[in-house]
């Protein structure tokens, strides 16, 4: 845990209490530090015109052990609603501390999408447990460079882009397949509320507004029943991937990359994509994600 920046929170904390919730969201960062994913979740992936979208913001791994993170304005530097054909900026519409980090009333038909860019302060990491993390991301020659240094702590500052996708009545519109011009994005190009049985659904990765191309793609199916299926692949030279809709159920795209830190508060700078949508064919089944913990 980096105590020098746990440090400086205080300071401010003494002089001004709106900065506690930085320092609890801090410690809870660094205590879910082996957590690899944040994502957005709605309640219902299906709501109705007129019901509240309410959305959380998850983290676990390999899409379980799910925890939640709180809305916090001075991590979040973009968060949009794009719902019939109006973009909504969100910055100011959730207070601090809510969860879930969105409840906004739906007025239009067609599919929703949430666009949510969240910072993390700089966290520290002892040197085989950062190491242990970029193994378990595939990046082997980077964890082997980090367990062959001299330094024993590592600090890592992180970028999330995350994306979730609902239907509000009827699976047509939406900004689904468009590029929203974040640094870091997943796009699909294929309706997935539009798929049947064995159809693919396509996204397309992109790094600084182009296409990523032998990037790896972490693909996690949850079903209704809580059973996860879990698929790595690597973009094509477009950058793209396709997953064959085989299963009913909650599907995260996920995929990452850690750099070295072109400023002096961190050793790496690691930026992490995510989209959540639901597949849901015969639209009878269960829509909702875990149901028992809604706010």
């Amino acid at each position: 845990m980096n105590i020098a920046i746990i440090m400086y929170i205080w300071r401010m904390l003494m002089k001004d209490h709106r900065f506690l919730p930085l320092l609890l969201l801090f410690l809870a960062a660094a205590w879910s530090a082996s957590a690899q994913d944040s994502y957005l979740m709605p309640y219902k992936f299906q709501p109705h015109k007129g019901e509240k979208l309410n959305v959380r913001l998850l983290y676990g791994d390999e899409f379980k052990n799910d925890g939640k993170y709180k809305y916090f304005a001075a991590l979040t530097t973009k968060f949009m609603l794009f719902s019939g054909g109006k973009k909504i900026d969100l910055l100011t519409a959730s207070k601090d501390s809510a969860a879930p980090v969105l409840s906004y009333p739906l007025v239009s038909q067609g599919l929703a999408m949430v666009d949510l860019v969240r910072k993390t302060p700089p966290t520290a990491y002892d040197r085989d447990d950062y190491a242990k993390i970029l193994a378990d991301e595939g990046m082997a020659k980077l964890a082997e460079t980090v367990n062959n240094s001299n330094q024993s702590r590592f600090t890592e500052k992180k970028v999330c882009y995350m994306k979730t996708v609902v239907k509000v009545d009827k699976p047509n519109g939406g900004d689904y397949d468009k590029q929203l011009g974040d640094d870091y994005e997943i796009v699909l190009k294929g309706n997935p509320y539009k798929m049947n049985y064995g159809d693919d659904i396509s996204a397309i990765v992109y790094i600084k507004g182009k296409p990523a191309p032998a990037l790896s793609v972490d693909v996690f199916v949850k079903t209704t029943s809580g059973k996860i299926y879990p698929q790595k692949l690597t973009t094509n030279d477009k950058g793209e991937i396709s997953i064959i809709a085989s299963r009913e159920g909650f599907y995260l795209i996920r995929c990452s990359q850690t750099v070295a830190s072109t400023g002096s508060d961190a050793d790496f700078e690691s930026v992490q994509a995510s989209l959540t949508f639901m597949f849901n064919s015969i639209n009878n089944s269960p829509n909702s994600y875990d149901t028992q913990d809604e706010e």
